[in-house]
């Protein structure tokens, strides 16, 4: 709106000067006579003198008709003795304009400079136009870098959680940004850079704006992606003016976000000009960090969540001498990260942030966060005064499976497979010790799914046993066997369980060591510079008869899988009756219910709430 104001401004000035200019010109271009005063009696006597302006001694006007070579105008000083001539010029018939004062012929040069004055004005507003679009156009080599100071958008510890370690590992970079000569004055160098890895969502970028924001230093923040453009020698560019502004504003933190866009390994991927800068680009990165010392008080820090892409030579001590693994947090940090998103939200009493904490493991915090949000949304729909349990239960459901799809009608036979496919799952897994504890079984289609099967583990897992692993693919396997023992056919539906379980049961073979006839082999896969990615085939890592051995020691795994499924959902027929048809009377059971219809109390978490309620609520 701002810059739409000044065009149409710009442009009625154009049209001002140009009318002003064309009046006062047309008027300076008129031909103009100076008379004596014995013609300008003469020619007054005779009637010639159309107009007189009187200023002073000084007398200008028109002709009556073109006199000497066209003049229209004429002008004349009349005599000193001659006090007043105004009563003959009036008796004579032309019209006469006296004043007393010269004021007026100021204003009539002023008038005669007025075109100047706009003309340069004009000029001057038209060169500092060129000169800001030519700024603009050669700033491609310029920092995108946005400086966060400490006055504003100001982060610390406060707004971080469930990385305590963590938190204690930077502190020594925060205490030599306040006060580096402690650690001088002893002959140790902080480090030049410090490497954040982990999962996205995991608070990397909020970890290093935290750290500034302790630091009280300015914070420099960039994306990888923001370096390399199209053309050739920009990224260098903007690497070295990122550092002079550095240095300028040392101490600070210059933190580059996913930097696996810039410093990927050189030589991987197909020659050509995009990787050619790239490559220019991480080269002046790689000299700019050597080039500045610890004493100037700059921290490099950057994150990424592909560290194993990275060139060797970003890596190496005396660039980023420091990595800190920040993985997604445990049951404690989750509860830390939730309490720190729930300060501004209005919660219920009963809302118990350890039991979502438990009810939510493998979140980042980032998950928590939208977690926290959908929560909060939800209440604001149904008109709630605070966000209860039941909405934090329908959005972790939300965020795991996706919104529920209750106007997709599907018909009395597709629920009766998608009921017995979700009770195989279910009865496989409440009768396998080692297998998760199953929360909650619905039928109602989310996301892409016609049904879920929820497991949530008791404790925050690190460590996948052989018998856990081997109960996972017997419960993957629990809806396809169900529907061939129950119904004489199969679908469709199982296409995603085939998969997860083909994919377990050959990590267990190739990388794990858990085939007894393959042995204590990891066969993977070779990583390839060409695309940085694990070969499937088994070309140049393996032998073809390897490969034969692999996939029938796969297909065994599945098939014990499968036997051990038949068999438990044989001997608890009785039970999976029960369940199918609780299924497709309520369509949703949580934790409770299951235990009132197999009669067993079953381990893992309390539920959220009453599943009726929520099955009311979501009709």
């Amino acid at each position: 709106m701002n810059q739409q104001f000044r065009s149409v401004a710009l442009i009625l000035l154009v049209f001002v000067i140009f009318f002003i200019s064309f009046g006062l010109f047309k008027k300076a271009f008129e031909k103009e006579t100076a008379l004596s005063f014995t013609e300008f009696s003469k020619m007054v006597d005779a009637g010639e003198i159309k107009s007189a302006t009187i200023k002073g001694t000084a007398i200008s006007g028109e002709l009556a008709k073109p006199g000497k070579e066209g003049a229209t105008r004429y002008s004349v000083t009349l005599p000193p003795d001659l006090q007043n001539f105004t009563p003959t010029l009036v008796q004579k018939g032309v019209a006469v304009d006296a004043s007393e004062s010269s004021s007026g012929q100021y204003l009539v040069y002023f008038l005669y400079l007025l075109p100047v004055i706009l003309m340069v004005v004009f000029w001057f507003v038209f060169i500092r136009q060129m000169q800001s679009g030519g700024n603009k156009a050669m700033s491609f080599g310029k920092s995108k870098a946005r400086m966060i100071t400490s006055s504003k958008n100001r982060v610390t510890f406060d707004d971080v959680a469930g990385m305590d370690e963590v938190e204690e590992e930077v502190q020594e970079i925060i205490d030599f940004l306040k006060d580096p000569k402690r650690f001088e004055a002893l002959g140790g160098k902080i480090p030049k850079g410090v490497l954040l890895m982990g999962p996205p969502g995991t608070g990397k970028t909020l970890l290093a704006k935290a750290i500034a924001g302790e630091a009280n230093v300015p914070f420099f923040s960039i994306s990888g992606s923001e370096f390399v453009e199209l053309f050739v020698g920009v990224g260098a560019s903007r690497v070295r003016d990122m550092f002079d502004q550095a240095k300028k504003n040392s101490p600070c933190i210059v933190f580059v976000d996913e930097i696996d866009a810039v410093g990927r390994h050189r030589g991987a991927g197909v020659s050509g000009g995009g990787h050619e800068e790239r490559e220019q680009t991480l080269n002046q990165l790689l000299v700019e960090m050597d080039g500045f010392e610890s004493n100037q008080g700059v921290i490099m820090m950057a994150a990424t969540n592909r560290p194993d892409v990275l060139d060797p030579a970003l890596l190496r001590p005396g660039r980023f001498d420091r990595r800190i693994v920040i993985p997604r947090p445990d049951l404690r940090g989750r509860e830390a990260i939730l309490k720190v998103h729930l300060r501004n939200i209005k919660i219920s009493d009963n809302v118990d942030v350890s039991i979502i904490a438990r009810g939510t493991p493998g979140f980042s915090g980032a998950d928590l966060a939208n977690l926290a949000n959908e929560a909060a949304l939800r209440a604001a729909r149904k008109d709630k005064q605070s966000v209860e349990m039941v909405d934090f239960d329908y959005a972790k459901d939300k965020v795991l499976l996706g919104m529920e799809r209750r106007s997709m009608i599907l018909s009395e036979d597709d629920k009766k497979v998608v009921a017995y496919h979700e009770a195989g799952h279910a009865i496989v897994a409440l009768n396998i010790p080692e297998a998760d504890p199953v929360h909650k079984v619905s039928i109602v289609p989310r996301g892409m799914a016609l049904g879920v099967t929820q497991q949530l583990p008791i404790d925050d897992r690190y460590n996948y046993s052989k018998a856990y692993l081997d109960a996972e693919l017997a419960v993957l396997l629990g809806g396809r066997t169900a529907e061939e023992i129950f119904l004489k056919n199969i679908t469709t539906g199982a296409g995603n369980d085939l998969e997860r379980a083909t994919e377990i049961a050959r990590n267990m073979v190739t990388q794990w060591g858990m085939s007894e006839k393959i042995g204590l082999l990891s066969l993977k896969g070779d990583k390839t510079p060409f695309l940085n990615l694990w070969e499937g085939s088994s070309k140049g890592v393996y032998s073809e008869r390897t490969a034969e051995e692999i996939d029938a020691e796969i297909k065994k795994m599945i098939s014990v899988a499968h036997e051990k499924a038949e068999k438990i959902l044989t001997e608890n027929s009785e039970t999976m009756g029960k369940l199918v048809a609780a299924l497709l009377e309520k369509e949703v059971l949580d934790k409770d219910e299951l235990e009132e219809i197999t009669g067993r109390k079953l381990p893992g978490m309390s539920s959220f709430h009453d599943s009726r309620e929520n099955a009311a609520e979501s009709n």
